[in-house]
This record gives structure tokens, C-alpha cells and sequence, in this order.
């Protein structure tokens, strides 16, 4: 374990509402939290005015209780602020996840002596481009996924790199993720699982047709724009959000941000591949639907 660093003095504690339990375990963490005499505020995570809290006064922690959803939505609220964020496990899938229902109680009390590390994710920007002029803007956390929309029809995409072509291709899709990102959409479709401290972005073809069908993995520092043609529907999507029609022609520019998402981990830096191995053999979503039937 690294030197000690210093612990939190204020803490907002957010659940997902939609998953049972959620809201309970987060009163229970932040009741246990206060006892502790650190400044605890808990609710939901789709509350606004916590939410507004959150974002208007000074905090140190964001705790969030659900799954991978649920720290997707908590981190894009909480890197733009540089405030780190500690997951619990209330949902069905957790690779982000630091703690399950029942680690928490012995992790709070290394939390508030600073006997935890900071791991910093890559995070990226994308950028739609229509006719030369910059539209949206987005944070990313896992992926950009410039995709066919609700035509079963491949569309055709390039991927220029520091504005030299690299690729093209006709396919369902492109996703350019970050390593975290790497174990999520990229790779059910195929691509290779990068180190969550890597800062690279991985460029990944979904369905391609007679088209190239390899990952391929960009230099830290590189700038990527997916240009669409097609003669039907195009979409972006970014971490799994609402899609955003693409006209033919739009180019979606993927750089580095400038901010990082920095996460709490109790755990040794080897942790990743021991919990890989573990949800590679034993996916829990699988027994969650086994269980179901």
C-alpha cells in the first residue's frame, strides 16, 4: 500500500434508485460515515438538488451504490470537479466497482485514516463536427460508438489519425474507447482488454464486412476523427447514452481530456486481472438470468 493520503472531510453518498436496496445501503453508509464525525450527504443519484449540491459546494468523495451504470453516470458528475470517486456494488456488474454489499463496513474505517490509493482512468473528449463547425461535446468515460442507427444496413467509416487516413471500414459501427472502455462494448465485439492506467485509445471495427476486423490501439496523445458516409441513419453514442443522429459527411473528433477520473482502490495495483479472471469465469449477469427463470 502506497504512503497514506490525506482522508475525506465531506462526502456525498448517491445511490441508483432503480436497483433495490440501493437507497438503503446508502443510508446505512452515510448514518456509519457521520458516526465517524465526517460531513455525510445522502440520496439519490438522479436527485437535482443534491446533484446541484454536489457541484456548488466543496466535496471530497463521491461514494456511489449501484453498478457499472451507476458509476458511469456518477463519474461523468464528478471528474469534471476532480473529485474522486469509491463505488459499492449493489448492482448486477461491477468491473468499476471497488467494494461489494458487504466489504464496506471494514473499508470505511481505512478510508477515514487515508489507508487508500488514487487510480487515475484516461477520460475522453469527442467532438461531432457538422459542415466544419463543432456542435456537441462530450465526456468520456468508456466509449465512443459511431454507429448505423435503425437500418439493418453497415455504413462506411474512416478513422483519420492527426489528420493522416489510417483506416476505413463497412461495418455496424466504430468504437473508440478507453482502456476502461475496454472491457465493456469493445469487448463483446472482439478487441483485446487493455490496463485500466494505460492512456491510449482503442479503435474498435463492430461487425465489419470485408472490411478490416482487427483492434487497433493508438499512441497516448493521439487525436482520432470518425467520419461517417452513408445513405441512411448514423448515430454517436457516447458511454451508452441517448444516440445523436450523424448527417453523411459529420466527423466525430476523439481526443484526450484533460481530465482524468480518479477512483478509490483498497486493492493492490494486480487486482484488475484477479477480478478479470473471476467475472470471465463466473459472469454474474449469466447467473442473475439463471436464477431468474
Amino acid at each position: 500500500m502506497p504512503p497514506q493520503v490525506m482522508p475525506p472531510q465531506k462526502i456525498a453518498v448517491m445511490a441508483n434508485p432503480n436497483i433495490p436496496e440501493a437507497l438503503a445501503v446508502a443510508q446505512e453508509v452515510g448514518s456509519t460515515i457521520a458516526k465517524m464525525g465526517v460531513t455525510v450527504k445522502v440520496g439519490s443519484l438522479y436527485d437535482q438538488g443534491l446533484r446541484e449540491s454536489f457541484q456548488s459546494e466543496t466535496y471530497d468523495l463521491l461514494i456511489a451504490l449501484g453498478g457499472d451504470g451507476t458509476m458511469l453516470r456518477a463519474g461523468h458528475l464528478c471528474a469534471p470537479l476532480d473529485i474522486p470517486l469509491l463505488g459499492i456494488n449493489v448492482g448486477s456488474f461491477g468491473f468499476l466497482v471497488e467494494l461489494n454489499r458487504h466489504e464496506w463496513h471494514n473499508s470505511l474505517p481505512r478510508l477515514m485514516t487515508g489507508d487508500f490509493r488514487y487510480e487515475e482512468r484516461m477520460m475522453l473528449t469527442a467532438t461531432c463536427v457538422h459542415e466544419g463547425i463543432h456542435s456537441a461535446q462530450f465526456d468520456v468515460i468508456n466509449d465512443v460508438v459511431v454507429a448505423r442507427g435503425k437500418y439493418v444496413r453497415p455504413i462506411e467509416v474512416e478513422a483519420i489519425l492527426n489528420g493522416a487516413h489510417i483506416a476505413s471500414y463497412v461495418a455496424d459501427g466504430l468504437i473508440a474507447a478507453t482502456a476502461t472502455g475496454s472491457t465493456a462494448y469493445a469487448l463483446a465485439a472482439g478487441g483485446p482488454i487493455l490496463p485500466p492506467e494505460m492512456r491510449n485509445i482503442l479503435l474498435m471495427p463492430v461487425a465489419p464486412h470485408l472490411s478490416i476486423d482487427r483492434a487497433v490501439v493508438l499512441s497516448e496523445g493521439s487525436s482520432v476523427c470518425i467520419r461517417v458516409q452513408t445513405k441512411h441513419e448514423a448515430v454517436v453514442s457516447v458511454d451508452g447514452q441517448e444516440p445523436v443522429p450523424l448527417a453523411s459527411g459529420d466527423c466525430v473528433l476523439v481526443t484526450a481530456h484533460e481530465k482524468s477520473l480518479q477512483m478509490v482502490r483498497f486493492q493492490d495495483p494486480y487486482y484488475f486481472y484477479r477480478n478479470l479472471t473471476a467475472y470471465m469465469e463466473h459472469n454474474p449477469l449469466i447467473s442473475i438470468k439463471t436464477n431468474e427463470k
